[in-house]
């Protein structure tokens, strides 16, 4: 980057006036119910509405103890430093604009990435090097480029990463997918994964006047992105669908689950597919191997034809008979027979609090969680790859080991995004 950490930090604490003298994290504790040794100390970068359902399922974990918050918006740095200061009974929770602070505090174990889309590789990349292990909501990059970066970045420094695709530790998903990959469905041919419609770029929302940067600090806000005019609907959530904020047309949205899921079961967990085709909105992938990766359309109104209640729809198909499930916790089989040691009770696909203790888990262990870099790479590769083709309009030929498009200057120019000044890595 063009300016050092500590420098930026300098600056931004030069900025900003009034600011309370960090507690050390080591003074800190839940009422002695953890022992100092054993806890691990937790900062947050950017937390909205569902990063407050992820952080609710860290403050559940006795090991976790929650210390500062940083997002550009003050709204939401107070309604989380409230939140954990009711859960630890005291006012102890530091809130910043600056996410430096929380990667400079030396104290912090871990943090949670829960911002946009367009900082979760880039944050990723910066907490690896400060040494804190990840926990980055999905879509975890907005191009091919990011997804390698924050793998090369999270193995490079020795972290532990876990992406937001909660599925992968949620009980219907995981008996579908151990079904598939037992036998009992015969020679697995294709894997089914819900999608929603995509969306090249929705027109720019008007302009309107810049707020105060302590309420919201549009500039921070921004990050790598190109500069924008502000619109407080952005700030709101409304930054979906507009191309400098959403990568992959908005695929990644859903797909990072769904297509995630798919490689889980096909065994590709290691590649990608190596050709994608286009049939109106479905695309059809095709893996080295012979399988085939159906994106389907399945949505909020029930778009498609699946049979499986629930958000985020998967199928696996063999030869000797399929599975599917979806977000309501169900599993739906060719054969009742097929349904032997299927979870009495699974929790709602949204749901992270076992993906968070599986995290937690291999921080403890420094093994990889169940949606390490690696499979992220992987799964979020296959994403933007099926975006571009999409985006193109034609059939698309791919190279899962160069991670390049075999003989197509044209998607391969589509597979990075240069970044705003300045946020280079």
């Amino acid at each position: 980057m063009k300016k050092s950490r500590r420098t930026f930090l300098k600056t931004a604490v030069a900025a900003t006036l009034g600011m309370p003298t960090i507690i050390q994290a080591s003074a800190l504790g839940k009422n002695g119910a953890v022992a100092p040794s054993n806890r691990l100390v937790m900062g947050g970068i950017g937390i909205g509405p569902r990063g407050r359902k992820v952080l609710a399922c860290f403050l559940k974990q006795p090991e976790i103890q929650f210390v500062a918050i940083a997002d550009a918006q003050e709204e939401r740095r107070e309604i989380v430093r409230r939140l954990v200061n009711r859960e630890y009974a005291n006012e102890d929770c530091y809130k910043c604009r600056d996410m430096f602070e929380i990667l400079e505090w030396d104290d912090i174990d871990i943090v949670q990435i829960t911002t946009g889309d367009r900082w979760h590789a880039l944050g990723t990349i910066l907490a690896s090097k400060a040494g804190k292990d990840i926990y980055c909501e999905k879509p975890c990059s907005m191009t091919v480029r990011e997804s390698q970066e924050l793998a090369d970045s999270v193995n490079r420094y020795g972290r532990v990463f876990q992406a937001g695709t909660q599925r992968r530790n949620v009980d219907n998903f995981q008996f579908a997918a151990h079904l598939a990959k037992s036998g009992k469905l015969g020679n697995i041919h294709t894997v089914h994964a819900g999608i929603l419609k995509l969306v090249p770029d929705l027109p720019w929302l008007p302009g309107e006047p810049v707020p105060d940067p302590y309420i919201c600090d549009w500039d921070r806000w921004l990050g790598p992105a190109p500069w924008r005019p502000y619109n407080k609907k952005y700030v709101q959530g409304r930054w979906r669908g507009h191309y400098d904020f959403h990568g992959g047309a908005g695929l990644p949205e859903w797909g990072s689950h769904t297509i995630d899921l798919c490689q889980w079961a096909a065994g590709a967990d290691g590649t990608m597919p190596v050709e994608y085709e286009y049939e109106g909105d479905t695309i059809i992938g095709t893996y080295e191997s012979g399988i085939k990766l159906v994106l389907r359309l399945s949505g909020f109104k029930k778009e498609g034809d699946w049979s499986v209640p629930g958000t985020c729809p998967i199928r696996f198909e063999g030869d000797e008979g399929w599975v599917e499930a979806g977000d309501h916790g169900n599993v739906i089989t060719s054969h009742e027979s097929l349904l032997e040691g299927k979870p009495e009770e699974s929790i709602y696909g949204t749901d992270p609090i076992k993906h968070v203790r599986d995290f937690i888990d291999c921080v403890k262990t420094r093994e990889k969680p169940a949606a390490n870099q690696d499979i992220t790479r992987n799964g979020h590769i296959a994403c933007h790859v099926a975006a571009i083709g999409w985006q193109l309009g034609r059939k698309v030929q791919f190279n899962p080991i160069t991670e390049t498009f075999i003989n197509d200057e044209e998607a391969n120019r589509m597979c990075s995004r240069s970044r705003r000044d300045p946020w280079h890595v």
